[in-house]
């Protein structure tokens, strides 16, 4: 929901990375135009899913983007895309991470897709051993282009 987007900026924001790419909002203050826009076009667009996990007291603690990509290749079968998951750091090893990507997994077949696949920054070793350990495999080398 909208209503969730400071709380998920900020979640975005616990990477691990030194990369300043989020701006959280302080207490109080509208979130920025930008991950509106980003949300709104999301959410009107059937392949995409935003996911958020919530506890059962109600605290947002996980999100992770997924799209469904068609596709020619794997004759004519469609692979969900996840990105940006994230878990709050102090809640990670606990198997949220884990029930969600099985989530996804299990979506995904829902889907009828023939692969899941997800990128994740050369240097979070730690999130390889993660996806590895659900039956991930680091098949192919990823590039970027920021513009």
């Amino acid at each position: 929901m909208r209503a969730d987007l400071p709380v998920l900026v900020a979640l975005l924001a616990e990477d691990q990375l030194p990369v300043a790419r989020e701006v959280v909002p302080a207490a109080g203050d509208d979130v920025d135009p930008g991950y509106l826009a980003g949300f709104d076009a999301i959410d009107a667009d059937p392949a995409h899913d935003l996911v958020v996990g919530v506890t059962a007291d109600g605290r947002v603690v996980a999100t992770m983007q997924l799209t469904t990509i068609p596709g020619v290749s794997y004759h004519g079968g469609s692979r969900l895309l996840v990105e940006a998951v994230r878990v709050a750091s102090d809640l990670r090893g606990s198997g949220i991470g884990a029930a969600m990507m099985t989530w996804a997994v299990d979506r995904a077949r829902a889907k009828g897709c023939r692969l899941v696949q997800l990128t994740s920054n050369r240097e979070r070793t730690r999130a390889h051993a993660f996806y590895e350990r659900l039956g991930f495999e680091p098949t192919h080398v990823g590039f970027k282009l920021h513009l």
